[in-house]
C-alpha cells in the first residue's frame, strides 16, 4: 500500500482529515481510515483503549508518522504546538528550552516567571540561564510542567496534548488544564 498522507495548507480555519488511516511500519493497519473535522475553540478529547493509535494519529498529523494514507489540510498560517507524553527539551539553558523552538524573545523574562509559576515551578526560575541537560535534571512530572510552561509562553493556536501531564496526579492534572484554558482562550486544545 502507498504510504504518506497527503498535506496541504488551506484558506479554511478547521484541520480537516480525510479518510485517513495509519498502520504499523511492516503495513498492518493501526486505525481505520477516518474523516474529521476539528474547529476551533472546541476542545476534542480523543479516547480509546492502550495500543488503539491515538499516539500515532498526533504522529500523523505533526508530520512525524509516514505510514499514514489519506489527506489533512491544515490552516495557512496556524501555529501547532504538540507535546508529548515524554517531551522534548533540548540541552541549553532553560530560558531556551521554555521558548523551544523558537528563540527566546529580549525583555521575556516576566513572561517566563509568570509561566513557570503558573505550572508550579517558581523554584526553578533562578536557574533560566542555568546550561544543563534538563531531560535529565528533572523528573518526568517536571519536565511535562516545563513542557506546558513552553505552551503558555508559545501560544499555539492548536495544542495537541498526547498525555502531557501523564506524571503529575488527578488534581494537578485537572487544575493544568484549566490553567491552560483560561490562559489560553484562542488555543484549540486537543487531547
Amino acid at each position: 500500500a502507498a504510504h504518506g498522507t497527503r498535506r496541504e495548507m488551506g484558506a479554511q480555519e478547521t484541520i480537516d482529515l480525510q479518510e485517513v488511516g495509519v498502520s504499523l511500519p511492516d503495513g498492518a493497519p493501526l486505525l481505520a481510515p477516518v474523516t474529521l473535522k476539528l474547529k476551533p475553540h472546541e476542545t476534542v478529547l480523543l479516547r480509546g483503549p492502550s495500543g488503539s493509535g491515538k499516539s500515532t494519529l498526533f504522529r500523523v498529523l505533526a508530520g512525524l508518522w509516514p505510514f499514514a494514507t489519506g489527506h489533512i489540510r491544515l490552516p495557512a498560517g496556524a501555529k501547532t504546538l504538540f507535546l508529548p507524553q515524554r517531551p522534548y527539551i533540548p540541552i541549553g539553558t532553560l530560558r531556551e528550552a521554555l521558548w523551544y523552538p523558537a528563540p527566546p524573545p529580549l525583555g521575556g523574562e516576566a513572561r517566563e516567571r509568570a509561566a513557570l509559576a503558573a505550572v508550579g515551578l517558581s523554584t526553578k526560575v533562578e536557574r533560566l540561564d542555568e546550561d544543563a541537560h534538563w531531560a535529565q535534571a528533572v523528573s518526568l512530572g517536571e519536565q511535562q510542567r516545563l513542557a506546558i510552561a513552553s505552551a503558555l509562553l508559545l501560544k499555539p493556536d492548536w495544542l495537541f496534548l498526547d498525555e502531557a501531564t501523564s506524571a503529575t496526579d488527578e488534581a494537578e492534572e485537572t487544575a493544568l488544564y484549566h490553567m491552560l484554558a483560561d490562559a489560553l482562550p484562542a488555543t484549540t486544545i486537543i487531547s
